[in-house]
């Protein structure tokens, strides 16, 4: 039975892969037709060669882009249509994509037919090309969109189409939800841990804003001083709790000096403490 079932899924591997590999021939065909009769109009039009050439190199790289374009779409389109093949029971077929793939060479040779008689081979070589075009933007462009339209109007396709809408609806409002319960716990560890440091960090944010606004320390004791404070702070919880006890020691200042101008000196002690970079502006901290 194993043995059977993996047999299966090989001869459906191969048989899609020589299926992409007829829709790419055929789209080659296709872009073929289209340059020969283009470049024929253009030669009959009175144009040189000099100025197809030209043409054609202008347009080589656009055109190449536009394809790789195309093909990229048609294969992660087979791919997505093969999960709803309910929605979509005719065109997700081998044989619906076989007919499509096939459609440049069937309009060459509806076209090798209706040339019988051309002695011009110029003229024979015209008519195939431009049965491939014809036959090809016939299917491609008009009956494919039809089917794929008329399937959707058939009643297992829109209740299928209903239920997996409804589905993917019920996957996001689920994501969603997750989301929300997780930035939500996310938000209630902050503020426990944010208030379980904060009475831990409370006495040295009082020695910091003593070391700001008064003592008789010198310079370099205070910012020794300050500098043993911010390692504490970083090894307790990294750059977070450098920046929790700076504002609490920036607020008991503004408390101290009621509202008056004082200078951001933690900044300046702490610059190169862990990774605390010293974001003091030219002139006075103040206070709201």
């Amino acid at each position: 039975m194993y043995r059977l079932v993996k047999n299966e899924a090989t001869v459906l591997v191969k048989w899609r892969r020589i299926l992409k590999l007829i829709h790419l021939t055929g789209t080659a065909w296709f872009v073929l037709s289209a340059g020969y009769v283009l470049v024929l109009t253009l030669l009959m039009a009175g144009k040189s060669w000099w100025f197809i050439v030209s043409l054609s190199g202008y347009s080589a790289l656009t055109l190449f882009l536009l394809i790789s374009l195309y093909l990229f779409a048609v294969f992660r389109g087979v791919s997505r249509n093969q999960k709803i093949v309910i929605e979509h029971p005719l065109t997700t077929s081998p044989y619906y994509y076989l007919f499509y793939s096939v459609s440049p060479f069937l309009g060459g040779l509806a076209g090798s037919f209706a040339a019988i008689g051309i002695g011009s081979a110029g003229r024979y070589l015209l008519v195939v090309a431009t049965g491939s075009l014809w036959v090809t933007f016939v299917v491609w462009i008009i009956i494919d969109p039809m089917v794929g339209f008329a399937e959707m109007l058939l009643p297992s396709s829109r209740g299928h189409r209903r239920n997996r809408l409804a589905q993917a609806q019920a996957l996001r409002l689920k994501q969603r939800l997750d989301n929300e319960r997780l930035l939500a716990e996310v938000q209630v560890r902050e503020e426990t841990c944010y208030r379980t440091r904060n009475d831990f960090l409370l006495p040295y944010a009082v020695e910091l804003a003593g070391l700001i606004y008064g003592g008789e320390k010198t310079w370099t004791q205070k910012q020794i001083e300050a500098v043993d404070i911010g390692m504490t702070a970083w090894q307790m919880d990294g750059l977070d709790c450098m920046r929790q006890l700076h504002s609490m020691a920036l607020e008991l200042c503004g408390q101290k000096c009621e509202n008056s101008t004082f200078i951001d000196y933690i900044s300046v002690w702490w610059d190169g403490v862990g990774s605390w970079r010293s974001c003091q502006l030219d002139g006075d901290y103040k206070m709201a």
